[in-house]
């Protein structure tokens, strides 16, 4: 039986607990009958901190306890954990979302295995851009996305875009005729396959979690593109402003009002959410560098469950953890059609993050759905130009005062 509480992991004489050996490891989650790789390096100092490795991203797990031979290792910001029996060379146990029911998969790891796939040297027939559609069979529904896949060295790398977000930074391997691309943030297990089906033409599976599936397809295609994502939500026609009242982390109610005369971007926003994750590591940054201009950055919460305390707690740690020095209001839980009800001055909510940028009139000038994420490249240096360019016309008094 795993040992868990954080007290009687401390309690222990340390002497008798197995260290993991550092360097890097390749761990296995059983992903729906599939095999999911993924990499990790352990580093050992004060404390134990271990790096989960998705192409170019490194997410620290500092928390991570071991009594004897158990493990207890929280993933990061997320409700999440992996508790197993170790040996210096080993690890086996499960990967649990604590905030679903039956969530958890097997996992198992070993030391020393840099590959996350049979090395191979990897083939340049997916390294393009991609049309793309996902169907989801059980529910009948089809998203478009853009697949971009580039080889970097025995490697393939990239990613896919959606209306709502990005699929972030996706690592494996390809073959002349197949492909398979997977990530593991500490949140979300994701396995990609692909299988050539002419020179200009691909098929594939998709796996996330315990039970998601979707096939998908794809045709090879430069100028492939998503609906511009400032179109996709839009306030109601009746309606010229945003109005809200939600609590603080404080239980202090707030509302839109004591904004006023500021300019100000909201984030409609989930500590659950692997896009959101990347959106607050850009926004902390872009805040600490013009905190100074006048302009305030707002998250509205929306956690995995309604206890007001669960929610608090949740977001305080990714606070504190990603360093963030704006507010945080606990808006609601994370269902679209529920936040929707929340902001009724909206279309919908389409996408967590959604990002809406307010002139110090109060007035709505833009609202981006879904957020491009760094493991897409030239188009989140795209996203960080016409964000700027955003706020500097929100912050132009000549642009926006009456």
């Amino acid at each position: 039986m795993f040992i868990i509480a954080g007290y009687a992991l401390l309690s222990c004489d340390s002497s008798k607990d197995v260290q993991l050996k550092p360097g890097i490891w390749r761990g296995i989650l059983n992903i729906q009958d599939h095999e999911l790789p993924m990499n990790f390096e352990v580093k050992r100092g004060k404390k134990l901190k271990i790096y989960l490795i998705n192409a170019e991203e490194r997410i620290e797990l500092d928390e991570g306890m071991i009594k004897g031979d158990s493990l207890y290792l929280p993933m990061h910001i997320f409700d999440a954990d992996i508790k197993a029996r170790i040996t210096e060379t080993t690890i086996s146990g499960k990967w649990t979302k604590n905030y679903e029911d039956d969530y958890s998969l097997s996992f198992e790891a070993v030391y020393g295995d840099s590959d996350r796939f049979k090395k191979t040297t990897a083939s340049t027939t997916f390294a393009s851009k991609w049309r793309v559609t996902f169907v989801h069979h059980e529910e009948g529904d089809t998203t478009e996305a853009v697949g971009i896949f580039q080889k970097n060295n025995d490697k393939m790398t990239g990613t896919f875009l959606t209306p709502i977000g990005d699929y972030r930074y996706l690592e494996g391997t390809a073959s002349e005729q197949e492909m398979k691309l997977t990530t593991f943030d500490g949140g979300h297990a994701f396995l990609f396959t692909a299988s050539r089906v002419t020179e200009d033409s691909i098929t594939g599976d998709f796996w996330s979690g315990v039970e998601w599936h979707e096939t998908w397809y794809a045709v090879r295609d430069e100028n492939a593109a998503l609906p511009n994502p400032d179109s996709l939500t839009f306030i109601k026609e009746g309606y010229h402003k945003l109005d809200f009242e939600f609590p603080n982390l404080n239980g202090d109610m707030v509302s839109l009002s004591d904004y006023q005369g500021k300019p100000l971007v909201i984030s409609i926003f989930g500590s659950w959410c692997p896009n959101c994750l990347d959106e607050t590591r850009f926004l902390k940054k872009w805040y600490d560098e013009n905190k100074n201009r006048g302009v305030e950055v707002l998250g509205l919460a929306y956690e995995a469950k309604p206890d007001f305390e669960y929610a608090r707690n949740r977001v305080l740690k990714m606070k504190q953890k990603l360093g963030v020095d704006f507010d945080y209001l606990i808006a609601g839980i994370n269902d679209k059609e529920a936040a929707a009800k929340t902001l009724p001055m909206l279309n919908h909510v389409l996408a967590f993050p959604t990002t809406i940028f307010i002139d110090r009139n109060g007035e709505v000038q833009r609202i981006h759905t879904g957020f491009t994420g760094p493991g897409t490249g030239h188009y989140y240096d795209q996203f960080v130009k016409e964000f700027n360019k955003t706020v500097d016309n929100l912050l132009d008094n000549s642009s926006y005062e009456n």
